[in-house]
């Protein structure tokens, strides 16, 4: 009987000692799985060394899987230090962005470099509750010189529709961006010209803007700005204005076809909803297009640029201009508009269209409105653009050569009758053919430019 009862023990102790075991296992299998207790130390997103104009604040990005608790920051020269930040955040969260000031008031230093230690717990409940913690030390160097920005050279004057050549020199030893912005907001991206630290770039007056002002801009790495104006003479060109009638049998013809083309959920709309989608939303996305292959310009250094005057159709004849603002009527109320934004040239139907001037094709494919779209980059953020090719006769990706037949003319798209749509652009923005088929033009604003500079670059 006592042996029964012992036996019974042992059982009953063994079946305890297993259920805390199950439970010791289950307890730690929740720290090592469970969101509570992540291990994983806070990241500190900053470069470990940094060049700092002291006017802008540095941003410091915080990340961890369980959230930012404690945030510590001090800055030291080596002697001296001070505590920029110390913050214990209520509000828990995943991300922290964090501006860090340089101190206006109880830190006086005159050395050129400082060291920034960054301290971050996270909200775990790993290591005792303490959290996991991170460190970093990020090197300062103090840098509040702004680069050196000055213009070399540049066109006297820019015509609305128009291009200008500017050359200037930016220079600095931490270097960061050089770009060159108007008042409507498009960048332009100089090119290295010649020789180190100088650089030169095609500007354009888009037709459809009022106004025009250019500013050089160069950044470097610690925040500092430069900015200089390019001095140009504007002249506020007028451009064509049309009013066109528009009649049912284009509309039931031409504007039908490209609408079931492109998108034929709308073939039972009303005459007027099929033009405004093929006259506003579709050349939208069509100019869109262009724009995206033709805003790259060169990334290496030039030593000049020339280009022979473009003529692409042989004794043609212009059939509408570049800059002509158009107004639609239907019915005898005006219903849209556009600008049109390139050259119409026609002389025979299947015409020979030529390039000039070598360069690579970039596009050549149909492109709504414009048809058998082709586009050929010649350097320098120079494009030509050809709309409603019959066909090509060129691929894209091929170099073409001066005087090479490319395509012939057509009607696809949004054409009429058979013709070419000649087109000019620099940097993504619609120019006017008429300056670069002018060998006078060209020399004078472009060539002679660079050429000059080039001069004025080596009695540096």
């Amino acid at each position: 009987m006592r042996k029964f009862q012992v036996r019974e023990k042992r059982g009953s102790s063994g079946i305890i000692i297993s259920v805390i075991l199950i439970l010791i296992i289950g307890a730690f299998g929740f720290l090592y799985t469970s969101s509570m207790f992540e291990r994983n130390a806070p990241i500190i997103v900053m470069k470990s060394k940094i060049d700092w104009n002291l006017k802008t604040p540095l941003k410091l990005n915080l990340k961890d899987d369980s959230g930012i608790k404690f945030v510590r920051i001090t800055l030291s020269d080596g002697k001296h230090s001070i505590e920029l930040l110390k913050r214990l955040y209520t509000k828990i969260e995943k991300n922290q962005t964090i501006d860090i000031r340089f101190p206006k008031t109880g830190f006086v230093s005159t050395k050129k470099s400082f060291e920034l230690h960054i301290e971050v717990t996270d909200s775990s409940k790993w290591n005792f509750f303490a959290g996991n913690i991170a460190k970093k030390v990020v090197s300062i160097k103090i840098d509040r010189r702004r680069p050196e920005l000055f213009v070399i050279n540049n066109s006297y004057k820019i015509i609305k529709g128009g291009v200008a050549t500017v050359v200037f020199k930016a220079k600095d030893k931490n270097l960061k961006n050089v770009y060159i912005k108007t008042n409507f907001g498009k960048i332009f991206y100089p090119t290295p010209f010649y020789k180190k630290d100088y650089y030169a770039s095609l500007i354009a007056w888009p037709v459809e803007e009022k106004k025009f002002r250019a500013v050089i801009i160069a950044t470097d790495d610690a925040g500092n700005i430069a900015k200089v104006p390019v001095k140009l003479f504007y002249v506020n060109r007028r451009y064509r204005v049309s009013t066109i009638k528009l009649k049912d049998s284009f509309l039931n013809g031409k504007i039908s076809d490209l609408v079931t083309e492109n998108n034929p959920e709308l073939d039972n709309a009303s005459n007027i909803e099929k033009f405004k989608f093929v006259n506003e939303t579709l050349r939208e996305k069509n100019e869109k297009l262009i724009e995206r292959y033709t805003t790259p310009t060169d990334k290496g250094m030039i030593n000049g640029f020339y280009q022979k005057r473009f003529y692409p159709l042989r004794n043609a004849k212009r059939v509408a201009s570049f800059g002509d603002h158009r107004f639609y009527k239907y019915d005898g109320k005006q219903i849209s508009e556009a600008w049109h934004l390139g050259l119409d040239l026609a002389s025979v139907a299947g015409a020979k269209i030529k390039t000039q001037n070598r360069g690579v094709v970039v596009f050549a494919d149909p492109n709504g409105i414009y048809g058998n779209n082709l586009i050929i980059y010649h350097g320098f953020g120079l494009y030509t653009l050809y709309g409603h090719c019959s066909n090509f006769l060129v691929n894209k990706g091929d170099r073409v050569k001066s005087n090479q037949v490319i395509a012939n003319t057509g009607s696809t798209g949004l054409a009429l009758g058979d013709h070419l749509h000649f087109g000019v652009l620099v940097q993504g923005v619609e120019v006017r053919p008429k300056e670069w088929m002018d060998r006078s033009w060209m020399k004078t604003n472009v060539f002679n430019i660079l050429k000059t500079s080039k001069k004025m670059i080596d009695r540096k």
